[in-house]
């Protein structure tokens, strides 16, 4: 019985030596919620699928929490392998000096096998310097889509399979819509900024700012403030006085999807990583379009850009840590694991290969709609006015974006007042965040 005893404890020390002999990696994210457990659940299949490295995840809570929270260990000198940063976060974790770890350097120094032509052009080449190096790995990447109500639709009088092209099929639909009583408003949308402004400009292939809409560097100014975008901004603050357009709050636009989901407006403009939701819990059929376009502007539409978040390797840690994290990465990246992550949340498949698995496995002949973004954001080949934008203290430009907005929608602006102000005032802003980073 002793020996038995003896031999067990045996075992289990030498279990927990094993485990102690892992290469331990801490990611931090911002996932919560059903996302958050299919992140965990990635992880613990990782984990299990090799005895080398232990990935130990950590939700900080929102992505700008987590951002904040990444920077402030890093001043504590207590930073993580891996960050999980959004996308309009880029151009900050660029200009930090010394912080990062470019992920093309890091997969080079590991030798691991990373091509970054893999990747879909769209995604990579927000996350890509000047020179075509990839400095983060793309991980959970959306566009901005239509979604439409095909019963409100039908009632209307519509073709339920045909959704609106352009802005002018998408006032007369939501004239047909409001006039024939099968909703309340046509459309409404989430993220003027990302969607109705940021989207809007890539889509017609205009800059958002100078110097490739800042990629060239710390130097860069917006421009916002022209005809095609005032044009735009009105006709949606005209739209919105005619009951035509509902519009849904600053920022991520928390009412969009709801407004949505209760019949009110029979359109949204939302993320792509919304379709799962969406679908799920409404109660009515529902139809997936591209962004609608101007059809009197050459060369739109061009290609949506991406939001979303992805992956910034941190300095200050242990060559063992960082092959542990490049071994990561290559698993993130497989056909399998990112086809499954893409059709579990709906967020873009970051690679061509798994692309193809997920065509191959018959998920988009079951899921109509669910390639929409896909097509939209590979359209055409990017250019430097839509393959993405890199500025410093774009968070706070949002929030501008959004009070210039509502001084539009107020009536103390006109559109092209309001889009002035935007540049006047995220142009401090710019110069300020060159100041502090030069």
């Amino acid at each position: 019985m002793l020996k038995t005893l003896m031999m067990g404890t045996a075992l289990v020390a030498a279990s927990a030596t094993m485990a102690a002999a892992k290469t331990q990696v801490t990611w931090w994210h911002a996932m919560g919620g059903e996302l958050g457990q299919k992140l965990e659940e990635i992880v613990a299949d990782y984990n299990a699928s090799q005895d080398e490295y232990e990935v130990i995840p950590t939700y900080k809570g929102t992505y700008t929490e987590t951002m904040t929270a990444a920077i402030a260990a890093f001043r504590a000198k207590q930073q993580p392998d891996i960050v999980q940063v959004f996308e309009v976060g880029t151009g900050t974790m660029m200009a930090a000096k010394g912080a990062v770890y470019p992920v093309y350097q890091l997969m080079k120094d590991a030798g691991a096998d990373f091509d970054p032509d893999a990747y879909l052009p769209a995604v990579a080449g927000y996350y890509t310097d000047t020179d075509g190096n990839m400095l983060s790995m793309p991980f959970n990447s959306s566009t901005p889509v239509l979604y439409y109500n095909k019963d409100e639709f039908a009632k209307a009088g519509l073709d339920p399979n045909t959704p609106p092209k352009t802005w002018a099929d998408m006032e007369a639909f939501s004239k047909k819509i409001v006039e024939s009583g099968a909703a309340e408003c046509g459309f409404t949308s989430a993220w003027i900024s990302w969607a109705q402004t940021e989207n809007f400009s890539a889509w017609h292939n205009l800059p958002i700012g100078t110097m490739e809409n800042g990629f060239g560097g710390l130097g860069a100014e917006l421009t916002l403030a022209d005809d095609l975008r005032a044009r735009h901004w009105g006709n949606l603050a005209k739209w919105q006085k005619e009951g035509l357009y509902r519009y849904a709050g600053p920022g991520g636009g928390d009412d969009a999807n709801p407004a949505f989901q209760s019949g009110t407006c029979a359109m949204v403009m939302n993320s792509s990583g919304s379709r799962a939701g969406l679908m799920a819990n409404s109660k009515f059929d529902v139809g997936v379009g591209m962004l609608p376009y101007y059809d009197d502007v050459e060369g739109a539409p061009q290609n949506s850009i991406i939001g979303g978040a992805t992956l910034w390797v941190l300095q200050g840690h242990s060559k063992e840590e960082y092959k542990g994290v490049a071994d990561f990465f290559t698993y993130l990246s497989s056909p399998e694991v990112q086809a499954d992550w893409h059709q579990f949340s709906g967020y873009l498949p970051i690679t061509k290969a798994a692309y193809s698995l997920s065509q191959e496995q018959g998920y988009y002949e079951q899921n109509p709609g669910a390639d929409v973004a896909i097509k939209q954001i590979t359209l055409n080949i990017p250019t430097e006015n839509s393959k993405g934008l890199r500025f410093g203290n774009y968070v706070q430009i949002r929030s501008i974006i959004d009070e210039e907005f509502e001084a539009l929608l107020g009536g103390k602006k006109t559109a092209m007042e309001a889009l002035q102000s935007v540049d006047e005032r995220g142009n401090k802003l710019l110069r300020e965040f060159e100041k502090a980073n030069q």
